[in-house]
């Protein structure tokens, strides 16, 4: 381990390659999730057929650490799915709190990690009591999509490093 490395170093060194294990469009407010093999993400918008492609912003992309998941069901003692969380991606095999700042590829499109995805108030509803307070620093991050195009299910995720200054 080199002592002499700098924070940045440190945190773009990401070796890790991960895996889309799962995604989900949420078309409208309160409606169901409905899950995908595919999606198109559109560069500065997010997942077509997705309610918060309509306003872009920070919450363009959702994704969540399918390792998490097991540990959410613990603290709940429910048997936790994606589609009760509410996040558009699910990623295995790559930390995402490390691609919280940095430029990340998902098969061929492009994302910039912009912050953390705390949970909403709905995770009360969703998991029952104690659900908020079980996906507190699990809920994922948020990404925009700097480069659209299609993914899969499957596809690789890497880390691409720090966006140019």
């Amino acid at each position: 381990m080199d002592a002499n490395a700098t924070l940045r170093e440190l945190l773009e060194d990401v070796p890790q390659v991960g895996r889309l294990e799962w995604i989900g469009l949420r078309p409208a407010r309160r409606e169901g999730v409905v899950v995908v093999q595919s999606a198109t993400l559109v560069a500065g918008r997010g997942l077509e057929g997705d309610r918060y492609a309509r306003k872009g912003g920070k919450r363009q992309v959702s994704l969540i650490q399918h390792e998490h998941l097991p540990v959410i069901d613990a603290f709940t003692e429910r048997s936790v799915t994606p589609e009760l969380l509410r996040r558009n991606l699910v990623v295995a095999g790559i930390p995402l709190a490390a691609l919280r700042r940095l430029r990340f590829r998902i098969g061929e499109v492009e994302l910039l990690g912009t912050d953390r995805c705390a949970p909403c108030s709905r995770m009360r509803e969703a998991l029952g009591p104690g659900g908020y307070a079980a996906m507190l620093d699990m809920g994922g991050i948020l990404a925009s999509v700097t480069r659209g195009g299609v993914i899969r299910v499957g596809d690789e995720v890497r880390a691409l490093g720090f966006p140019e200054p």
